[in-house]
């Protein structure tokens, strides 16, 4: 995972009029990797959302398409094989999700503790394809989640990470600089994204400041 960036497309923040623009927009901003999450749909309306953005992303030169990455649904990522998957740390236990989609997809896992933190690290070689840390910062996203704090973050850049680690909640353009100062050198940003008029403009933006 080369990128820095990573955007999530959140039925939370965007409505389904808005669903491929927001998408587009993220690409042209710069995300290269973005997720589906819909935590509050059904696996067929996940998958009824996930058409157009594979038809967008079959319309892009190799070399310009993202990473493309489905929240906890196991059953669609085996689906459709242009699709990762990132779960949680009460989805598919990581092996099981990794023996399900084969050796060559992307895998991610949450994080929210120094020992969740370890456990991922502790994983054979591969398992996992990168790991994320947060909440960082309070969010809208996760309201019942009490935020991990920069100190999460300096323990995960403290561990040296042999896969990349991704930092995430509540993150955005004024306080992302707090996130590079503790060790983070990858960001999500969900809210501030896609809730910009502008979210090409606003996710050039973070990524000019990592």
């Amino acid at each position: 995972l080369a990128t820095r960036f990573y955007g999530i497309l959140d039925t939370g923040y965007v409505s389904e009029s808005q669903w491929t623009a927001k998408f587009e927009a993220l690409i042209t901003g710069g995300a290269k990797t973005i997720q589906l999450r819909a935590k509050k749909q059904t696996h067929a309306q996940r998958e009824a959302l996930l058409q157009p953005l594979l038809e967008t992303y079959h319309t892009l030169a190799a070399n310009d398409r993202p990473a493309l990455i489905v929240n906890d649904d196991l059953e669609l990522a085996l689906k459709h094989s242009e699709v990762g998957l990132h779960i949680g740390q009460d989805d598919t236990p990581p092996l099981d999700a990794r023996r399900a989609i084969g050796p060559d997809r992307l895998l991610g896992l949450s994080t929210h503790s120094p020992e969740q933190i370890d456990a991922a690290l502790a994983l054979p070689e591969n398992t996992l394809s990168y790991f994320a840390v947060g909440p960082v910062f309070p969010t809208q996203t996760k309201p019942d989640y009490i935020p991990v704090g920069l100190e999460l973050v300096r323990y995960a850049a403290s561990k040296e990470p042999p896969i990349p680690f991704f930092c995430i909640g509540g993150i955005d353009r004024q306080n992302v600089r707090h996130v590079t100062q503790a060790g983070g050198q990858r960001v999500v940003t969900v809210s501030d994204a896609l809730l910009a008029k502008d979210t090409a403009r606003a996710v050039k933006e973070t990524i000019d400041r990592l």
